[in-house]
């Protein structure tokens, strides 16, 4: 019998290739034995989105689109602008960029095995079948599903969300998790996400909330999912202000 390949998730990244290389020391990763599936966010923020994204390159790794991502693809394609905290005009300006661009493009929105669900920020409480939902959707659709899978934090037991999540709102909104869960099908599979730094290591029986907020000074964390291990290096210095 095959060994079992290690599903290594890694949360938010946002450029911070130094964090990243120690990370990968720290798991000892081997692409021989070894698949990668970052939770998105590969850009932005961070001081080397371009690094970050040739690395990811190298190593074949698999993972999804998260709403940095999307933001700096519609850039490049022309249909949103540079804001003035963006910080991947690296790849913009890169001999590679094309490669960049399309190798980030390629990324879908979800990535599912029997055990395992993994999406950037969450998942509606009324998606019964998440892959299916978001299946064929790509970089530049303009479908609720893609911003509510890139963006949500808080919802309503019908998927409404807030005008802003940045802090709690209060009911009848809470964690997008508190109602997606009780789905029965939503238990027989661990839902691994990022896209949430205040609320940092989330780690239940069917959750691994895995942005710890490494390109705010906090730490890149790893989820090893057949050693049910996590693993973390801290940040080199804060990249960016909580919030910006």
């Amino acid at each position: 019998m095959a060994d079992v390949r290690r599903r290594i998730f890694i949360g938010d990244i946002q450029g911070c290739s130094d964090e990243l290389r120690r990370l990968f020391d720290r798991v000892g990763f081997d692409p021989s034995t070894d698949d990668l599936e970052p939770v998105g966010d590969f850009v932005n923020r961070g001081p080397d989105s371009a690094g970050v994204l040739r690395f990811m390159r190298s190593v074949n790794a698999g993972g999804v689109l998260g709403n940095h991502d999307l933001h700096l693809l519609r850039v490049a394609a022309g249909t949103e602008t540079v804001q003035p905290k963006d910080t991947f005009g690296d790849v913009l300006a890169a001999a590679d960029r094309d490669d960049l661009v399309d190798w980030l493009a390629a990324r879908p929105f979800v990535r599912a095995w029997p055990d395992v669900l993994l999406v950037h920020a969450g998942v509606h409480p009324r998606w019964e079948d998440p892959e299916s939902v978001l299946a064929g959707l790509n970089a530049f659709t303009t479908r609720p599903e893609a911003d509510f899978a890139t963006h949500v934090r808080y919802c309503t037991a019908d998927g409404s969300r807030p005008a802003s999540d940045k802090r709690d709102p209060g009911r009848p909104f809470a964690p997008w998790y508190d109602f997606y869960r009780r789905r029965p099908r939503a238990r027989k599979k661990i839902v691994v996400f990022g896209h949430w730094s205040a609320r940092g290591l989330v780690v239940e029986p069917t959750l691994r909330g895995l942005d710890t907020g490494c390109v705010w000074g906090g730490k890149l964390t790893a989820w090893i999912a057949e050693e049910d291990r996590i693993v973390d290096v801290v940040a080199a210095k804060a990249y960016a202000r909580p919030g910006s």
